[in-house]
C-alpha cells in the first residue's frame, strides 16, 4: 500500500501535527470545512492531477484507475490523519465533478441545509422574549441573556423549549443584537438618542480629498499630573489640531483648564503656522461652542462643524492620535517624578516634530509631514496675530448712560468717547476673559470705530473735562479749541404755539373758564393775562351759574378743535 501527500500549501498554517504543519489549525470554521476540503482536495486533486482518470474512457480502465486511487492512502487536510477514500466515494465524486461544466470542485463542496440560519430551534414567542430582553438589556452579555431567558422559560412555558448556547448566540449575531456599551454615568435622554441613532444609520469612515480641507480638534486628559508653580498637582488638557487627509498635527498644546481662552490661543498658533482651513471639526463642549469661538470661525470664513452628542467615533483620527500621544509620548516620561507644564509642553513639541510628522503612518502609507507637503491642499494665509485676535469676540449691544457717556459690561462701566454721544444702544466686541481690549464697532457693517477703555474715577476727579465736539455749530469748540457761543432760537418768547390756539379756540367759544377762581382778581384773557373785564367773581356767581356753564362747555364743541393732540 502506497501513501500520497496532497499538495497542502494554500491551506497550510502554523500548527505541526505529526511533524507537518496542520493545514487549519483548531479554528472551529475549519471542522465544519472538513467534509468539503476532502472533496476540494480528493476528487478534484485526483481528477486534475491523477493522470489515470483523465485517460480513462470510461468501462474497465476507469473501474481500475478508481481501484488503483482506492488503495492509496491520503493525508486527511485538516486532522492531519492518514486516510483512505472507498471505490464509491471516488466513483460518486467523479460522476458528480464531471457532469459540472464550469465549477468541477464547486460541484463537490458541501450543499447548504435549507434552514441553515433560521435557528428552527427557536420559535417565534421565544424570538419575541429575547429580542423584548436585548432591548431592556443592551449592555448583557450573550451568557447572561441566555441565564435570564432559561429563567423566564421555566415560568413561562408558552415561550417553548429552551434553546441551547450555541442557537441563541448564532440568533443574537444574525439579528445583530451585540453587546453595547454600559451608559453609566450618561444614563441621560441624549445618550439614548445617540444609542438608537447608531442603530438606525451606518457608520462609515471618510477621508478629506485635500489638505486643510478639514481639520479636527479636541481636548485632552493627560495621564500624568503636573506641578503648578502654586505647588498642587493638576491634570494637564492636551489641545490637539489635527489635519482630516495628512494627519499632520498643526498644532498641539497642554493647557490646565478647558477653556475657550485656551482653545482660541492654540487654535491661532494653528492658523499662523498652517494657515486657514475650509472647515473645522469638534465636538459639543463648551469651549468649542462658546460665542467667541463661532463667531470668530464665521468671520474667518472657516466653517465649524460639530459632532453629534455622544458621538465620540466621529471624531475617531483625533481619538486615535490621542492613544498614539499617550503610548509613545507620556510613556517616556514615566520615570520623571515631577513634570512641569512647560517641561511636557517642551517634551510634546520635540516628539511631535521630530517623531510623529516624520513616521510612516499606518493607514496612509506616508509620513503626515510628507503627505501634508504632497498636497493638493485649499488652505489659505491667515491673517495677524491682531486681526486674529479682534476676529474673536463676541458682539453685544449695550445702553449708553447720558449722564456720564458710559456703559455697563460684565459689571464694569466704560466710557464711551463724546464724539459718540449720540449712539443711545452701542455695539461692542470683546472676549470675556480680556476686558483690555473692547471695542466699539459699527452695528451695520462690524468695522472698528475705537477702543474704549473702563472708567477711570481717579483720573476723572481732577476736574478737566473736554469740550464736546460741534456736530452742527451749536456750542462746542473751534479748530483753535476756543469755546464758541450758542447760537440762539428762532422762535418767540412766551406761550408755545399750539398752546396760544388751545386757548384761542377755548376762548371763541364764548363760555366763562368752567372753574372758580380764588386768589385771582380778574379774568385770563386769550393772550394768557388777567384783565379787569368780564371777571366772575367768587361773590357774584352761584353755584347754578357754575354747574350751567360747565353743562353748556361739555355740550358745545369749540370751533376749529384739532382731532389729534401730539
Amino acid at each position: 500500500m502506497t501513501s500520497t501527500t496532497l499538495d497542502l500549501e494554500p491551506f497550510e498554517s502554523h500548527e505541526v501535527v505529526r511533524g507537518r504543519r496542520h493545514p487549519h489549525g483548531r479554528d472551529p470554521a475549519s471542522r465544519s470545512f472538513a467534509p468539503a476540503t476532502l472533496r476540494t482536495l480528493g476528487a478534484p486533486a485526483l481528477l486534475h492531477r491523477g493522470t489515470a482518470l483523465r485517460r480513462a474512457p470510461g468501462g474497465r480502465e476507469l473501474a481500475s484507475a478508481i481501484a488503483e486511487l482506492a488503495e492509496k492512502t491520503w493525508i486527511h487536510p485538516v486532522s492531519g490523519e492518514l486516510t483512505r477514500f472507498g471505490f464509491s466515494t471516488i466513483e460518486r465524486w467523479y460522476h458528480q465533478a464531471r457532469r459540472e461544466q464550469r465549477d468541477q470542485v464547486g460541484a463537490l463542496r458541501r450543499k447548504l441545509r435549507k434552514d441553515a440560519g433560521k435557528q428552527p430551534a427557536l420559535g417565534e414567542p421565544l424570538r419575541a422574549a429575547i429580542r423584548s430582553q436585548y432591548a431592556d438589556h443592551r449592555s448583557w452579555s450573550c451568557q447572561l441573556h441566555y441565564d435570564n431567558l432559561a429563567v423566564r422559560v421555566k415560568a413561562d412555558p408558552g415561550l417553548g423549549s429552551m434553546p441551547s448556547y450555541s442557537t441563541l448566540r448564532r440568533f443574537l449575531r444574525s439579528e445583530g443584537l451585540v453587546k453595547c456599551r454600559r451608559l453609566s454615568t450618561r444614563d441621560s435622554e441624549g445618550a439614548h438618542r445617540a444609542a438608537a441613532r447608531r442603530e438606525q444609520r451606518e457608520v462609515r469612515s471618510f477621508e478629506a480629498e485635500h489638505v486643510h480641507a478639514l481639520w479636527h480638534l479636541d481636548f485632552h486628559h493627560g495621564s500624568h499630573k503636573v506641578l503648578t508653580s502654586r505647588g498642587e498637582w493638576v491634570t494637564p488638557l492636551a489641545l490637539g489640531v489635527l489635519d482630516d487627509r495628512s494627519r499632520l498635527a498643526c498644532h498641539l498644546q497642554w493647557y490646565l483648564a478647558e477653556t475657550a481662552e485656551n482653545l482660541i490661543h492654540g487654535l491661532c498658533q494653528a492658523f499662523l503656522k498652517r494657515g486657514l482651513p475650509r472647515s473645522l471639526l469638534t465636538d459639543n463642549g463648551g469651549a468649542m461652542i462658546a460665542r467667541e469661538t463661532t463667531e470668530g470661525l464665521g468671520r474667518l470664513a472657516v466653517l465649524h462643524r460639530t459632532t453629534l452628542p455622544y458621538s465620540p467615533y466621529q471624531n475617531g483620527k483625533q481619538e486615535n492620535f490621542w492613544a498614539q500621544l499617550e503610548g509613545r509620548l507620556l510613556a517616556m516620561m514615566e520615570g520623571q517624578r515631577e513634570i512641569s507644564l512647560a517641561l511636557l509642553n517642551q517634551a510634546t513639541q520635540a516628539w511631535v516634530e521630530v517623531e510623529y510628522h516624520r513616521r510612516v503612518h499606518s493607514e496612509t502609507g506616508q509620513a503626515p509631514l510628507e503627505r501634508a507637503l504632497q498636497g493638493p491642499e485649499v488652505g489659505r494665509p491667515s491673517p495677524e496675530s491682531a486681526d486674529l485676535r479682534f476676529a474673536f469676540t463676541t458682539t453685544q449691544i449695550r445702553t449708553q448712560r447720558r449722564s456720564d457717556g458710559t456703559c455697563s459690561l460684565d459689571g464694569r462701566r466704560f466710557e464711551i468717547p463724546s464724539r459718540y454721544r449720540t449712539l443711545s444702544r452701542p455695539t461692542l466686541r470683546f472676549a470675556a476673559w480680556d476686558l483690555t481690549h473692547v471695542w466699539l464697532v459699527d452695528e451695520r457693517t462690524g468695522a472698528a470705530l475705537c477702543r474704549i477703555f473702563p472708567l477711570d474715577r481717579a483720573r476723572n476727579a481732577d476736574g478737566r473735562r473736554r469740550s464736546i465736539p460741534s456736530r452742527d455749530g451749536g456750542g462746542g469748540a473751534d479748530s483753535q479749541g476756543r469755546n464758541r457761543e450758542p447760537v440762539p432760537g428762532g422762535g418767540e418768547p412766551g406761550l408755545a404755539p399750539l398752546l396760544r390756539q388751545l386757548t384761542a379756540d377755548y376762548a371763541a367759544t364764548g363760555l366763562p373758564p368752567a372753574y372758580l377762581p380764588k386768589d385771582d382778581l380778574g379774568t385770563v384773557g386769550v393772550t394768557g393775562e388777567i384783565g379787569a373785564s368780564g371777571a366772575i367773581g367768587a361773590a357774584d356767581a352761584t353755584d347754578a351759574d357754575f354747574r350751567a356753564a360747565s353743562a353748556r362747555s361739555h355740550d358745545e364743541d369749540p370751533p376749529n378743535q384739532p382731532k389729534e393732540m401730539e
